[in-house]
């Protein structure tokens, strides 16, 4: 497949979790965050190991459970802890501080230059979260800002060390390793932590199964695929798509407003995406990482 699409394929995975938000307020019960993070991975993960039938040899179990800490069971209980303590626009901000981490990251672990474009792209970018999010009433928690920082430097690790290691296997393979191991990392938390969930309604099933099989299984499957064959600092522009989309299903769904500044900063986060894609057009010495052709859709 040419680069076009694989960037477009990849950008798929964000705008899809730009759903979470939406789904986590009005399909979940509120209060279980480890827990749901554990429900929305470990049978994901568990899926798709019988789907390929393909668990990890010994010699990768190590590098499994660390990326699935940083990709998931950090990744994910830091961003709750941001969402419970920071208005929303702060936290989206934070977290896409990402793209520019992943600058830096690529650096030192693979070697990438630093580009001039890149780093203008990603702080760009930055600029247009903040535009499209954050309120006049924004208040700030020290706790949920270094949470926020915690959780895009946990997803910048997991981005750049996903490129780093890449096993002989499918990109589902790849996700099911890492989703089983993140939920298994999250459960006992979740277990000593928190209170048991109440009973489950139709709607919480349903919100569970979307950001499971949906909102993790299939779309790390295509995030994972694209971090094997793009530049790192290109897939980590691409998460800049969450927020827009979050923003979108708001003013779609909830009927929330949409002012002019907001519009404004969802046109720049777009630009800064596209600029983001040129400025890391990879040089001649890097070589996509082309998995095994099981699953062949997402190899």
């Amino acid at each position: 497949m040419s680069r076009t699409t694989d960037i477009l394929l990849t950008a798929l995975a964000p705008a899809i979790w730009g759903s979470t938000y939406l789904v986590t307020t009005e399909a979940l019960p509120p209060g279980y965050p480890v827990t749901l993070a554990a429900l929305r991975a470990l049978p994901a993960g568990l899926l798709l190991l019988i789907l390929t039938r393909r668990l990890p040899p010994r010699a990768w179990l190590g590098r499994a459970f660390l990326l699935g800490s940083f990709n998931f069971a950090l990744f994910w209980t830091l961003l709750f802890v941001a969402a419970y303590r920071l208005p929303g626009g702060i936290a989206a901000t934070l977290g896409s501080l990402q793209a520019m981490m992943v600058i830096l990251m690529a650096r030192g672990w693979l070697g990438t230059p630093i580009r001039a474009g890149a780093v203008a792209a990603a702080a760009t970018g930055v600029l247009g979260v903040a535009l499209l999010l954050i309120g006049p009433d924004a208040v700030l928690d020290p706790v949920g800002i270094a949470a926020g920082l915690g959780g895009a430097a946990s997803m910048a690790a997991g981005t750049v060390l996903s490129r780093k290691w890449q096993p002989p296997v499918s990109a589902l393979s790849f996700t099911a390793w890492q989703l089983t191991a993140g939920g298994l990392i999250l459960l006992p938390f979740a277990l000593i932590m928190e209170p048991a969930l109440p009973p489950l309604t139709v709607t919480n099933v349903t919100g569970l199964a979307w950001l499971g099989l949906i909102g993790a299984a299939v779309t790390y499957a295509l995030w994972f695929r694209g971090v094997a064959r793009i530049e790192p600092g290109a897939v980590s522009m691409l998460g800049m798509m969450s927020p827009v989309t979050a923003v979108f299903l708001g003013w779609v769904v909830l009927g929330q407003s949409l002012t002019f500044v907001q519009g404004l900063g969802a046109a720049i986060v777009l630009g800064s995406v596209w600029a983001g894609q040129q400025a890391n057009r990879p040089s001649a010495g890097f070589t996509p990482v082309r998995p095994v052709k099981s699953w062949a859709w997402f190899a």
